[in-house]
């Protein structure tokens, strides 16, 4: 019981491995995952939960949007970030589909019993995955092994996704053009926020705040432990009214020195503020992923989201825990 849910997570997560963006894994997995779980009359709450959830390991199974654009303001190695996030991606997984597991066995009800199929049928449906975790593995190899810097990373997998495509007769001129005309008006924004914030890098670095305000946090002598929760717990707040991009563009450049003064890893700190942004991707009162999920499928409330979202957040406040009491859960790819 509970199959296709713990389903959907994994999937979510193999979905991010290639895509690294929360939005665009639910949308994907909504359309392919809803459907068979309320055929199989699982409850609403928790197939939309599990999906919102699982949307959210999108910004932090490398390749990640996430880490690349901490990878910019902090001037932290993007390749030691991807690593860093592999382990924390696998272990947030997993407390995903524990969750899952826990609550259906507490409730069946709500997650009956799907068909069972032939190893064969899995086998032949497992065999079409083989491009995708190729895909996956050739850019993330190619960049850890400095075959390739991430930049030629993203190149490499943007075309080799468009000659698979190709290949599989999915690319029609229109929607390529509507790929095409998306991706310029993305991007158009996140340089736009860039402009901005160099302009602001520039006024902190005159004005000396960051280095002013780390100074003033190492002279409390309070633990620097202390310290990091309250970030945390801000991130957390901002995470329920921003999302991540802006929010780490505004805050980073006067929060980052603090934690390397308090004798934080910056590669560590980004793996743990990742997870603290993947909790605002499903908080109220603007959780884009839940609210993304009820614009897919409007028959579906918030509120019913909200509620399936629940224990996948305390699991998400588990896995920070986890990571900041173990930092070699993230580190230890990394020797």
């Amino acid at each position: 019981p509970g199959g296709l849910a713990v389903a959907t997570v994994g999937g979510c997560a193999g979905f991010g491995a290639v895509c690294g963006e929360s939005l665009a894994t639910v949308i994907t997995m909504s359309a392919v995952a809803l459907p068979a779980m309320r055929e199989n009359n699982y409850d609403l709450s928790l197939a939309t939960g599990s999906l919102a959830a699982g949307g959210t390991l999108g910004i932090l199974i490398p390749p990640s949007i996430g880490f690349i654009i901490y990878s910019m303001i902090t001037e932290e190695s993007v390749g030691k970030l991807f690593a860093a996030g592999v382990l924390p991606g696998i272990l947030l997984t997993a407390i995903f589909m524990t969750i899952i597991i826990l609550v259906v066995k507490r409730r069946p009800e709500i997650a009956p019993l799907s068909p069972v199929y032939p190893l064969k049928d899995k086998i032949s449906s497992l065999i079409s995955l083989i491009p995708v975790i190729a895909l996956f593995l050739v850019v993330v190899i190619g960049i850890l092994n400095g075959w390739f810097t991430p930049a030629e990373g993203g190149a490499l997998g943007a075309v080799l996704g468009f000659l698979y495509a190709l290949l599989r007769r999915k690319m029609t001129a229109k929607s390529f053009w509507e790929t095409m005309q998306r991706s310029t008006a993305m991007f158009g924004k996140i340089f736009a926020m860039f402009i901005g914030l160099k302009v602001l890098g520039a006024f902190l670095a005159t004005s000396r705040l960051p280095n002013v305000l780390a100074d003033a946090v190492v002279s409390l002598h309070v633990s620097p432990y202390l310290v990091l929760t309250a970030i945390i717990l801000m991130y957390v707040l901002l995470g329920c009214v921003m999302n991540i991009m802006p929010m780490m563009m505004l805050t980073l450049p006067s929060i980052f020195p603090t934690v390397q003064a308090m004798g934080f890893d910056g590669v560590w700190f980004g793996v743990v503020l990742v997870i603290v942004m993947e909790m605002g991707q499903i908080t109220p009162p603007v959780g884009v992923n839940v609210y993304m999920l009820a614009s897919l499928h409007p028959e579906i409330s918030t509120g019913t989201i909200y509620k399936g979202v629940l224990p996948f957040f305390l699991g998400m406040i588990l896995c920070i825990f986890l990571v900041v009491c173990f930092p070699q859960i993230a580190l230890f790819l990394l020797n």
